[in-house]
């Protein structure tokens, strides 16, 4: 176990009647090869018979002290760190452009998918199919409207049809996210798939 600092250990609450202590959350992260973390990587860290967000109850009383600091990225991303004295941590300006430049498409895996597990990833893709179907759906009225239609084919009616069925798939894909993250929530991660 690494000894804490004394600059953390004159500042720490040592409350043992909580579940989680401060002590506990800052030797986790000392004792971690990471210099960062995010909520889920400490809860996954910690012990399984703590919830996340007890450990963010205590990540937030080790910011409110000064022990911890949190960067926050798009795409609601929140990183906390031991906020050393003498470091400029977390990340230099070229980090920050090339955390900042990966769009959650370009994060999204197979796995993330096919679990729901990167909302950021889904909703994007969500957003795009609600676009698309507004686009489909605008065509769709043109061509009716205009009377443009090659006799015959029924364009208009295909656009129609895409534009509709687009639009439910979209929010059948949100419908289960959302629900995917209110299970996790309330009852934990759930393996569905074995981890790589």
């Amino acid at each position: 176990m690494s000894p804490i600092p004394s600059w953390i250990d004159n500042r720490i609450d040592r409350n043992l009647d909580n579940t989680l202590t401060q002590e506990h959350v800052v030797e986790t992260m000392l004792e971690s090869d990471r210099p960062f973390f995010s909520i889920r990587q400490l809860h996954a860290r910690i012990k399984p018979d703590v919830t996340r967000a007890t450990v963010r109850n205590r990540l937030q009383e080790l910011q409110e002290i000064d022990v911890v600091a949190i960067e926050t990225y798009p795409d609601s991303i929140t990183l906390y760190y031991l906020n050393h004295p003498e470091s400029d941590w977390p990340v230099s300006p070229e980090g920050k452009r090339a955390l900042n430049a990966n769009t959650p498409l370009d994060r999204l895996s197979t796995r993330g998918f096919l679990t729901l597990s990167d909302t950021a990833g889904i909703r994007t893709l969500v957003l795009a199919g609600f676009q698309l179907s507004l686009v489909l759906f605008a065509l769709g009225g043109v061509l009716t409207i205009t009377g443009a239609d090659v006799s015959g084919t029924q364009s208009d009616i295909v656009l129609w049809d895409t534009a509709f069925d687009l639009l439910f798939v979209s929010l059948l894909l949100l419908v289960a996210e959302r629900t995917v993250r209110w299970v996790r929530d309330r009852y934990g991660p759930l393996n569905l798939l074995p981890s790589t």
